[in-house]
């Protein structure tokens, strides 16, 4: 390989004979890679942050290759062509096309043992291709693209992560049988109503910036640990009763009056309930009655409540074990 082309953060290569598993040329610029050797017993490439407009044909000979990311260059869909008959890399388990200039899924059928995929920031109005993607898939990226509906997911069984956040989604759908899946990002949508479909095994969930205006539809997930649900049109806390393991709940930018229906959350840690209209913290003590003593963090600042003057002092006798307060934190 050619020492100029290494990235400045990276030592020379050891002086011995032992073949080299990781080839690292993130954000060295490169427009090809004429001048890179790539020995054949590479197991990871990273080609993150370069101005590739091609593929180059010798990577479709690293048999032991297992991840490969492209992410972050100017690859058109002519350009991942052909990916769909690198056979000699089928065992492929990662593959990063993130932030290029795709239109559409790439085929990617060959890679049977595909793990992760990743083709977010791009320009793919569906997910039309998907279907033909392996279901042994762990983690799916889809977000900040333009996709309309969620569709070709159903076989994804052993998926545990979708991320399709800052899409043109209206409907949570065809989720039913994604049965490990634990972690799902819909921000930034248009969602109008919470729709799991049966779903009961997620553990983290994010809606926010979407069009809600209630957040029923949560009273199964009762392993959910995280919920982020700010910057919607929520009035009222409801349905959370259940949700026994929630850590997390951020329910900021909302139009809440009151706080509700956590008094028995004993595990909630972080409560965010900041740019609401609650006018008064009088019967904060009772709402929060589980969740007094684990309770480390909450936000009420931006609503009536946060301007009186013994607002700080009142948090700290609320919360015994409470270390911050808003932007204020305790030693």
């Amino acid at each position: 390989m050619d020492s100029s082309a290494q990235p400045d953060n990276h030592d020379p290569a050891p002086e011995n004979d032992v073949a080299p598993s990781l080839l690292d040329l993130s954000s060295c610029q490169l427009r090809d890679l004429s001048s890179i050797d790539l020995p054949p017993t590479l197991v990871e490439v990273d080609l993150t942050a370069n101005r590739l407009t091609a593929l180059d044909p010798r990577l479709s000979q690293l048999a032991n290759l297992k991840k490969l990311s492209l992410r972050q260059n100017l690859l058109k869909d002519d350009a991942v062509l052909p990916l769909s008959s690198w056979h000699s890399i089928s065992a492929l388990q990662e593959l990063v096309l993130r932030d290029n200039q795709l239109k559409k899924i790439p085929d990617v059928t060959i890679f049977k043992m595909l793990l992760v995929f990743d083709v977010s920031f791009n320009e793919i109005p569906s997910l039309s291709g998907l279907s033909k993607v392996s279901n042994s898939l762990k983690e799916l990226y889809v977000s900040k693209n333009e996709v309309t509906k969620m569709e070709e997911i159903e076989h994804f069984h052993e998926l545990q992560i979708l991320e399709l956040g800052s899409n043109r989604l209206r409907v949570m759908e065809n989720l039913q049988s994604l049965s490990s899946l634990q972690e799902l990002w819909l921000g930034r949508n248009r969602i109008r109503v919470i729709e799991l479909c049966g779903l009961k095994c997620i553990k983290k969930l994010s809606l926010q910036s979407n069009r809600l205006i209630s957040m029923t539809g949560l009273e199964e997930c009762v392993a959910l640990e995280e919920l982020y649900l700010s910057h919607n049109g929520i009035a009222k806390m409801e349905g959370l009763s259940t949700l026994v393991n929630l850590r997390v709940l951020d329910v900021a930018s909302n139009k809440l009056t009151e706080i509700n229906d956590i008094d028995n959350l004993t595990k909630l840690e972080d409560l965010w309930l900041n740019d609401n209209q609650i006018t008064s913290v009088d019967n904060l003590g009772e709402a929060v009655a589980g969740c007094r003593e684990n309770l480390t963090t909450i936000y009420l600042e931006r609503n009536p409540c946060a301007s009186s003057p013994n607002y700080i002092s009142r948090m700290r006798e609320i919360f015994p074990n409470i270390q911050q307060v808003d932007s204020e934190i305790f030693g």
